[in-house]
């Protein structure tokens, strides 16, 4: 059983950071990519960023790209979002996904509120 549990939200300024973690457990991910998605109040939930667990490979939303980071830590079984510059338009619960290379996103965790205050 595949189990994502995220952490790391809040409350910040605009042109603040905040680090979110996404912990997982339940298999080895080598085969998996890990990715973060965002969901606004009133809009559909978007992509955010992925990462190759084995690889290392990144992807990034344009909206986010150059601010945001993606990274995995193989020891801890955990992927961080490090978000810099946010702004208004970033406040959203984020949510932390994963799905086999190539598959659908079949797992997510259950999100956590980040709120940017201009």
């Amino acid at each position: 059983q595949v189990e994502l549990v995220e952490s790391g939200g809040g409350l910040v300024q605009a042109g603040g950071s905040l680090r979110l973690s996404c912990a997982a457990s339940g298999r080895t991910f080598s085969r998996y990519t890990m990715g973060w998605f965002r969901q606004a109040p009133g809009k559909e939930r978007e992509f955010v960023a992925t990462i190759r667990w084995s690889t290392g490979r990144t992807s990034y939303a344009d909206s986010v790209s150059g601010r945001f980071t993606i990274s995995r830590d193989n020891a801890k079984n955990t992927v961080y979002l490090q978000m810099n510059s946010l702004k208004s338009e970033d406040t959203a619960v984020y949510y932390c996904s994963c799905g086999v290379v190539g598959g659908s996103w079949d797992y997510w965790g259950q999100g956590t509120t980040v709120t940017v205050s201009s």
